[in-house]
């Protein structure tokens, strides 16, 4: 419309004189002078806004020009005085300490030996003039030998001072610009003065050489911009059509006051998607903000298909957009059909009769989006209570004011629903926090004349339009339901939950701010979402189940309580895996010889198979364990265990094997304060010293159970009393955030800052590494080591001679009643006699017998035989035999021991 208006106004008034020119030329009065072009004609001419501003930048580019050229001659000129004082200085500094200056002055002809030597500095130096003077001023060299011996013409003080000057004076050859340097004697006296200088008739040379190349430059400038002002006018005065300002001004007011006075919306967009111009009605019907012109389409509060149209310029007609609550049909063409600049014009009207369809339509599209956000949203975690929730935060505002969801109390601990029982309001979702409804956690019943209470029992979909009229609704609680009709609450529907032949619980919507009941259509949408949430409420409900029955396998499968033994103080921690039962384990096992044995281990895995396998690896634990084995040979058992389980379930396909089984094993003696530990795929144990410092045992790392092929290897640590041993699983210190190696470091950091007991320390670990969400199970085995003293372990050397076991009861029953057990004095003395006089017997020397004092008194006699003794039961004709079934029946427990060298045969009595 702007360019239609413009080209009319712009051409009429040149039609006339392109056919005066023409009819010139057919007369045959041709002109052979030459006449400018037309827009040459029209920039020089200043009516045009064209011509307006070629003039004005012409006149700025000519006043910049000229200004660069007088700024660059006055700095030329500026450069070349500040270059005659630089050199008039040096030039009088170099004669003024040159050799000899000082004795040629002192000479009685001075200007005999000065007045070449001045001449030849000057000519080198290209200098004007060399003087050299006395204190008085008086010249001893001139470049003309007339004015040797008269006064010298400029400032001297400061130079018999001691301090070179420079100035510009006008002196005898003119105006000039001079240095002044003072001679000085070895004593520091001025003895003489040394002058040099240029006249300003070759100073200023270098900048009227300079003069005429920053001319020309001006002039090309000059010409350039001149050329390009031109190029721009030409282009302004192309797109103007030659109008000047007052004809532009109201070209313009005609064209904004037809624009915005069309009841229709006009948007123009140009080729890259920015708004350039909309009329007061686009504003309306399009919600733009003031700003609009100028912003990207796309970034403008438009929904993405009115959005994307405006951006896109493709031809529309009559297209059906909603904006907030209109419907506007659009319609939409290019603007560089006839020519125009690149672009599209898009006018916009709104279709207020197509409300009604488009509300329905809005209606079941806002159904099918609930519908599928339900899909998606609900049942994203297996929590009961968290699916509930996430139906009732679905619901509320989109489809109810309030929604509650009702279970029975055995679903939420995973079991089948009691129609009998009471329900628990799981769930609760509103517009309003306080309400008079059942808050989350309450029982109730509900009556049978309720909607509740029906839809339980029927299985069916109920709607209450009007709750104020409803008895049976009443009936559940009449005070609480005086409060709901009071709060604006007036229609109901409940739904069942069902699961197959399940009814899980109710869920029901209530409407409060909307005037309308709940109708039909609306009850057919809440059951389809019910039926949804069902699904995931009884995946989430057989979830708990199984979960409960894991966590209860594992729970008996792991210690209950620690047995009593009195090698180590030790505190523990389990902490489950937030999702689903893992495989940790850990264990105590006392052994002979007042020994103890830490156990700990890991499946890798969750569930009931893993619960299982860890059950079934701590039992072997425990047997093996029983047979006094060395932490490696233990292992290997170990590993042969899993093995065997790899290839049972390997025949069954709807089982898994055993993967990455871990175990860690240690034996600790107080006696010897020796800790033997082995370990297979574990992490390393940590050991914190009495003095609190921190460091991980260097324990040879073995492959992972099941794995086969390859054996175990230990290590003997030596532990001071007062040392902790942490034993831990992998979930402590590893991490998806950081590596293994940061998980130890972080570990080592907090055992330093931990107090000195095991509980202390089982705090402050958990403290500072416990994970907001554990991924994996965590077993923490915190273990203070003591020692037996001295005077509860007794041990004496026995000769191979029968004779000996005299002696050795002897000393024996000397020794239990120097620790007051008299009692036990008699039994010990037939085991011992029994175990000593087999190790006689059967086995060889050395032979060594030692006494420990502990919870239960210990007689362990030591033969270099690895013979085994067994226990059976002699005939009557058997001579013998009946030894080790003594050792039995007068003992709590008795065993074999086997060490590098031989054996220990042990026996352990309670002691009273």
């Amino acid at each position: 419309m702007v360019r239609l208006m413009g080209r009319s106004q712009a051409r009429s008034p040149q039609r006339p004189s392109t056919t005066a020119s023409v009819r010139r030329k057919r007369q045959g009065g041709g002109d052979s002078r030459w006449h400018p072009p037309k827009w040459l004609r029209s920039l020089l001419s200043a009516r045009s806004v064209a011509g307006q501003v070629f003039i004005l930048y012409v006149v700025i580019v000519l006043l910049l020009v000229v200004s660069a050229v007088f700024a660059l001659v006055l700095q030329v000129r500026h450069d070349s005085t500040l270059e005659a004082r630089n050199r008039s200085l040096a030039v009088a500094e170099t004669l003024a300490h040159s050799p000899g200056i000082v004795e040629a002055l002192e000479s009685p002809d001075p200007t005999l030996l000065l007045q070449p030597r001045a001449e030849a500095i000057r000519k080198q130096a290209e200098v004007d003039f060399v003087v050299v003077m006395n204190t008085d001023g008086i010249r001893y060299t001139h470049p003309k030998t007339d004015r040797i011996g008269k006064k010298f013409v400029g400032t001297l003080r400061p130079a018999l001072a001691g301090q070179p000057v420079t100035e510009e004076i006008t002196g005898t050859i003119g105006p000039l610009v001079q240095a002044v340097v003072p001679v000085d004697n070895p004593d520091g006296v001025v003895v003489g003065l040394v002058s040099a200088g240029i006249t300003t008739e070759n100073v200023g040379g270098v900048a009227e050489e300079q003069l005429p190349l920053v001319l020309a430059a001006g002039a090309v400038a000059l010409v350039l911009a001149t050329t390009g002002a031109a190029l721009v006018s030409r282009r302004l005065l192309r797109q103007t059509h030659g109008l000047g300002p007052h004809e532009m001004t109201r070209m313009y007011e005609h064209h904004d006051a037809v624009l915005h006075a069309v009841r229709e919306g006009v948007v123009i967009v140009d080729d890259d998607g920015t708004l350039l111009l909309a009329n007061d009605e686009a504003h309306r019907l399009l919600g733009l903000p003031e700003d609009a012109e100028g912003r990207d389409v796309l970034d403008l509060p438009l929904g993405p298909g009115t959005a994307e149209l405006l951006s896109s310029g493709r031809v529309a007609t009559d297209e059906v957009h909603r904006v907030g609550d209109r419907l506007l049909a659009v319609n939409q063409r290019s603007t560089d059909r006839v020519g125009g600049p690149p672009g599209s014009v898009a006018t916009v009207r709104d279709s207020t009769e197509l409300r009604a369809l488009s509300g329905r339509a809005e209606t079941a599209r806002e159904r099918l989006d609930m519908l599928y956000d339900a899909g998606v949203g609900i049942g994203t975690s297996l929590d009961v209570a968290r699916t509930a929730e996430e139906l009732t935060e679905l619901a509320v505002p989109r489809f109810a004011d309030f929604a509650t969801v009702d279970l029975f109390e055995p679903v939420l601990a995973g079991g089948e629903p009691d129609m009998a029982g009471s329900v628990r309001r799981t769930a609760m979702s509103g517009i309003r926090r306080e309400t008079p409804l059942y808050p989350v956690g309450s029982r109730t019943r509900f009556v049978g004349s309720s909607p509740q209470g029906r839809s339980l029992v029927s299985g069916r979909s109920l709607i209450e339009p009007r709750l104020s009229e409803a008895p049976g609704w009443r009936a559940q609680d009449m005070e609480r339901s005086g409060e709901i009709v009071a709060y604006g609450i007036h229609s109901l529907i409940t739904v069942p939950l069902r699961a197959g032949s399940l009814v899980l619980g109710v869920v029901s919507f209530w409407r409060s701010e909307k005037p309308e009941p709940f109708d039909e259509e609306e009850l057919a949408l809440a059951e389809e979402l019910v039926a949804r949430a069902a699904v995931s409420i009884d995946n989430a409900r057989r979830y708990t189940r199984e979960h409960s029955m894991a966590v209860t396998l594992q729970r008996s499968l792991l210690p209950r309580s620690l047995p009593e033994q009195s090698a180590l103080e030790i505190a523990y921690r389990y902490l489950p895996a937030q999702a689903g039962v893992g495989g940790d384990w850990f264990d105590v096992l006392p052994l002979s010889g007042a020994r103890v044995a830490l156990v700990v281990g890991d499946v890798v895995g969750h569930g009931l198979h893993a619960a299982a396998t860890m059950g079934r690896l701590r039992t072997a634990v425990h047997n093996f364990s029983a047979l006094d084995l060395p932490p490696d040979e233990l292992l290997g058992l170990l590993d042969e265990l899993v093995g065997r389980i790899d290839q049972d379930e390997a025949q069954d396909e709807h089982s898994a094997p055993v993967t990455g089984a871990t175990c860690l094993y240690a034996v600790y003696d107080p006696v010897t304060r020796r800790c033997t530990v082995a370990r297979a795929g574990h992490p390393p144990p940590a050991l914190i010293r009495p003095d609190g410092t921190v460091r991980y045992a260097d324990v040879p790392v073995g492959p992972p159970l099941g794995l086969g092929g390859l054996p175990f290897e230990t290590a003997e640590l030596e532990l001071a009393e007062g040392s902790r041993l942490v034993l831990y699983t992998d979930g402590l210190v590893e991490d998806r955030s950081h590596d293994i190696d940061v998980g130890l470091e972080l570990l080592r950091e907090a055992l330093s800052r931990a107090g000195d007991s095991p509980e202390d320390t089982c705090r402050a670990v958990l403290q500072a590494r416990r994970p907001v969400k554990a991924r994996d199970d965590i077993a923490l085995l915190v273990a203070r080591t003591q020692t037996l003293p001295e005077d509860r372990i007794a041990r004496w050397p026995v000769p191979s001679d029968p004779a000996a076991v005299a002696e050795v009861r002897a000393t024996t029953a000397r020794k239990l009643s120097e620790w007051g057990l008299d009692e036990l004095v008699f039994t010990t003395e037939l085991i011992l006699s029994e175990l000593v006089t087999n190790a006689i017997r059967h086995g060889a020397g050395p032979i060594e017998v030692r006494v420990l004092r502990d919870r239960n008194l210990i007689v362990e006699v030591f033969d270099n035989s690895s013979t085994s003794p067994h226990l059976r039961y002699a005939t009557m004709n058997d001579e013998g035999g009946r030894g080790l079934f003594l050792v039995a029946q007068m003992s709590e427990r008795w065993g074999t021991r086997y060490l590098p060298t031989g054996k220990i045969i042990w026996a352990e009595q309670h002691i009273p």
